[in-house]
C-alpha cells in the first residue's frame, strides 16, 4: 500500500527451484512499480469496507442465542409446563385408586340385565350343544 511489496517465503510455489531453495529467502521486501498506488488504494478500501460490512451484519448465531435465552427464561418461569402436567404435579401425593364408594357403585352396576342376557346366551349354547349330541345319538341308533 505504501509502495513496497513484502513477501514471506516468496519462492515457495516456484516449481523450477528445488526443495531447499524454495524456502530461501524467508522474507522479501521490494519497491513496487510506478502507477500501482491507485489500484492498491482501491483494493484496500474495498477490503476494509467488506470487513466493516461483515462485522456489522447480524449473524444466525445471534438468533440462536436469543432463542436459547427465551427458552431458559420460559423454563425457569414455569411456562413450559402444560396444565395437565401442573395438575399431576399438584396431585402427586393423592392416591390413584378408586374410593370405596366408587367400588361399591361398580359392584351395584354389575348386576345389570346385560349379564342375564349373557347367561341366557350361555344357556342357549348349552341347549344347542345338547340338541346336537341328541341328534348324533339318534342317527347312530338308527344305523345299528
Amino acid at each position: 500500500l505504501i509502495g513496497f511489496d513484502l513477501w514471506l517465503l516468496p519462492n515457495l510455489f516456484d516449481e523450477s527451484l528445488g526443495f531447499v531453495d524454495s524456502f530461501k529467502p524467508v522474507v522479501s521486501c521490494e519497491k513496487t512499480k510506478e502507477g500501482q498506488l491507485m489500484y492498491r488504494l482501491g483494493v484496500g478500501v474495498a477490503f476494509f469496507g467488506f470487513c466493516w460490512w461483515a462485522i456489522t451484519q447480524p449473524s444466525e448465531f445471534d438468533g440462536y442465542v436469543q432463542a436459547q435465552g427465551d427458552f431458559i427464561k420460559d423454563l425457569y418461569a414455569g411456562t413450559l409446563l402444560s396444565d395437565v402436567s401442573q395438575t399431576d404435579k399438584e396431585n402427586i401425593d393423592k392416591p390413584k385408586m378408586d374410593t370405596l364408594e366408587d367400588l361399591l357403585k361398580k359392584l351395584d352396576s354389575s348386576d345389570d340385565p346385560e349379564e342375564d342376557d349373557e347367561l341366557n346366551e350361555a344357556e342357549r349354547l348349552d341347549k344347542m350343544m345338547e340338541e346336537l349330541v341328541d341328534e348324533e345319538e339318534y342317527i347312530y341308533s338308527d344305523e345299528e
